[in-house]
């Protein structure tokens, strides 16, 4: 299965940042891409709006999801992308929404690890979502789990995916940059793919105070794309578990697993 990640930078406007989707979607059909991720803001950037979160995110999560679907529909790819999503609360949830390439939803998560670190505080105005959600889809034959941002300094979270079948692990992200913060991202994606020997897939957002830094990394934690921090770019490569069967048959780590 062909797989790409798109990144960008998100804007305040969820109707500019679908436009700039459905450019990138164009970019990574053209390659061959059947799924395409996005990033964590893909919807809109907290950062970009004036106003109560809340204000923004009433309506605009149902357009951005109806929106997301004629797109994946129009072009016949498959579509990961986050956003908020209210919760009936004042704080809305940090969503990913998972769409097959017919534009049908196939389910969400909501990030379970909000980012309360480096001075920053997520959860004052994100609400977590259930740690008992496991999201599993199915994609080109292939198993995937999708996990957000910060999500990917719990190995718990990624490897309960593998547990239950995860063969390529989607995560979208706003990284933020600060002081060893390329390093953190890079190592941890590598670690995540290595210790579980599946592919990763990682978009994030490129912007003034976000790393960008996507990538697609195979079963021994080799980046096979990678972008900086373009503002705008898609790269695309092929996702097989032939490469993973390769791998587990000299590296058996989940087999040689003693609990």
């Amino acid at each position: 299965m062909k797989v790409s990640v798109g990144q960008f930078a998100p804007t305040g406007s969820v109707t500019e940042n679908l436009e700039t989707i459905q450019g990138l979607v164009a970019k990574a059909k053209a390659e061959g891409a059947e799924l395409v991720l996005f990033p964590e803001e893909a919807m809109l950037a907290v950062s970009k709006i004036s106003g109560p979160l809340t204000a923004a995110v009433e309506g605009g999560w149902s357009t951005f999801v109806q929106q997301l679907s004629f797109i994946a529909a129009e072009n016949g790819v498959a579509i990961v992308a986050g956003g908020y999503e209210q919760s009936g609360e004042d704080r809305p949830y940090n969503t990913l929404v998972v769409l097959d390439a017919e534009g049908t939803i196939r389910g969400t998560y909501r990030k379970i690890h909000l980012y309360d670190a480096f001075s920053y505080q997520e959860s004052k105005s994100i609400k977590a979502g259930d740690v008992d959600q496991v999201p599993i889809f199915e994609f080109g034959g292939l198993k995937v789990g999708v996990l957000t941002c910060y999500d990917l300094r719990f190995p718990e979270v990624a490897r309960r995916l593998v547990n239950e079948g995860a063969e390529l692990l989607l995560v979208p992200a706003a990284w933020f940059k600060g002081e060893h913060k390329i390093e953190h991202w890079e190592t941890l994606l590598r670690a995540r793919a290595i210790e579980n020997t599946v592919w990763v897939a990682a978009a994030g957002t490129s912007s003034a105070h976000t790393i960008g830094h996507s990538a697609i990394l195979d079963p021994m934690g080799v980046p096979i794309e990678y972008l900086g921090d373009d503002a705008e770019a898609v790269v695309t490569t092929d996702v097989s578990r032939r490469r993973i069967d390769e791998v587990r048959e000299f590296l058996p780590v989940l087999v040689n697993r003693r609990l």
